[in-house]
């Protein structure tokens, strides 16, 4: 424990982590009006009203309910995508990397066709085809998402399924299955870690994006489409872009310490640190 609190980017990061994660799931307690119903004047500036601190938008909605609710959208894709991604990647990539052979090229080549577009391109593409929901978007970010995962673990498996304490699992007569889940994947979990926040980031990121050009869920609110609602008014409103800005900074940032954090907690060696 007194190890994780001298663990600076990781505890800053679950700080300030947990509280996007109060403000998202209270957002009713906080904001019990729905975030599309206009409750004051148009275009309020900021602290003007004590009761809409971050102002209102053009349609005199409070922006700092929208910010709350938009919370949920991004957390959610965030962690469902990396979940779905991580599952995907690491199946494929322990396949691959423990049978080696034809199966890894076939594989690898699958994987390989998800890298030769774009990431971000293949997600709008996936998401302009079917109708944008959250659905929707939540599968195109896990759809190109997951083929480092899944080139990582390959090379994690290759690597460990030469060790000894697997060679001495085979000689036991242990099942293929439980070599790989009991020996091989356990002791490559460090990385996967590490990719997984990573990722959480990313797909935040992705989300916003494709909020911000209108292909996000219409039916919620989100940062990247109260930005993008108000992209137009940035020099006569400021507030109804900087303040949605601002929570997806901080999220993103959020996440990036805590993935900095785990690394260098998971590989102190990398980090000029050695254990007592």
């Amino acid at each position: 424990m007194k190890t994780l609190l001298k663990n600076t980017p990781l505890v800053i990061g679950l700080g300030l982590l947990a509280l996007i994660v109060v403000i998202a799931v209270f957002a009713h307690v906080f904001y019990p009006v729905s975030p599309w119903q206009s409750s004051a004047i148009p275009l309020l500036e900021p602290f003007a009203d004590d009761t809409l601190p971050l102002g209102s938008d053009m349609l005199g909605r409070d922006v700092a309910a929208g910010i709350a609710y938009g919370a949920r959208v991004s957390l959610t894709v965030g962690v469902v995508s990396t979940i779905i991604s991580i599952t995907l990647g690491v199946a494929i990539g322990a396949l691959a990397g423990f049978y080696g052979g034809v199966l890894d090229n076939l594989l690898m080549r699958f994987t390989e066709l998800f890298q030769t577009v774009p990431q971000f391109a293949m997600a709008v593409v996936f998401v302009a085809i079917f109708s944008p929901s959250l659905t929707t978007i939540v599968l195109a970010i896990s759809l190109v998402s997951w083929p480092p995962v899944a080139r990582l673990v390959r090379g994690e498996v290759m690597s460990l399924k030469t060790r000894e304490f697997v060679k001495a699992g085979i000689v036991l007569g242990e099942s293929e299955g439980a070599l790989i889940f009991r020996h091989i994947l356990p002791n490559a979990v460090s990385p996967i870690v590490v990719m997984a926040s990573l990722m959480v980031a990313t797909a935040i990121l992705t989300e916003s994006a494709l909020s911000f050009l209108g292909l996000g869920d219409r039916n919620m609110i989100s940062w990247g489409y109260m930005i993008g609602a108000s992209r137009t008014m940035l020099r006569d409103a400021w507030w109804l872009s900087v303040f949605p800005g601002l929570a997806i900074v901080i999220t993103v940032v959020a996440v990036n310490l805590i993935g900095e954090g785990f690394e260098k907690a998971l590989n102190p060696q990398a980090h000029g640190e050695r254990k007592a």
